[in-house]
């Protein structure tokens, strides 16, 4: 240790402190670190070496006998292919065929029922109507009813009212006439 307080290492004659140390530690470690991963490849490298110069080619007639019966497997299935895409384009014709033929049945009946939708609508539309004149016309008729029954009515009670005038007078008299006669005696 200095008289500073800080580490210093000595190496060949040259003096290390602090950080300088780090550096070199660090240095040192990787140069190491890359000596082992080249010494392991080298290795990896004659291992395979020397299984390349012992590998031998396998026999492969086997495999072509197999070869060949698969390509005849290919073409029988190219073939069966090229029959089943006939099958289901001529199958997806006459499906949009009959689906064109469906939709414009379909179509022809939509505007039909819309064509009674609207018959019924105005058939609705015009008992609607008749409903309302008759109903005015009931009103109006009630109305005229209950003109002539208020009329009557008023007529009826100035009628009354007149012959209980008129009778009230002619009780009023017949009372006046009978205090005023001597022979009654009812003064008293």
């Amino acid at each position: 240790m200095s008289d500073d307080g800080k580490t210093e290492v000595e190496f060949a004659g040259v003096k290390f402190r602090g950080g300088k140390i780090f550096v070199i530690i660090t240095a040192l470690s990787t140069l190491g670190g890359g000596l082992y991963a080249g010494f392991e490849f080298w290795k990896d490298y004659m291992d395979m070496k020397e299984k390349i110069e012992k590998y031998t080619a396998p026999d492969l007639s086997g495999f072509d006998k197999r070869l060949s019966v698969l390509r005849a497997d290919m073409n029988a299935l190219t073939k069966h292919e090229k029959e089943t895409k006939k099958v289901i384009e001529d199958s997806a014709n006459a499906t949009r065929d009959e689906a064109r033929t469906i939709k414009n049945d379909l179509k022809a009946e939509i505007i039909r029922t819309e064509k009674i939708v609207d018959g019924i609508d105005r058939r609705v539309k015009a008992i609607q109507d008749d409903t309302r004149v008759m109903i005015d016309k009931e009103n109006t008729r009630n109305d005229t009813i209950r003109d002539r029954i208020s009329t009557r009515m008023d007529s009826l009670d100035d009628s009354i009212s007149s012959k209980m005038k008129n009778l009230e007078k002619e009780l009023n008299d017949k009372i006046k006439k009978a205090l005023v006669n001597p022979l009654a005696n009812m003064r008293k």
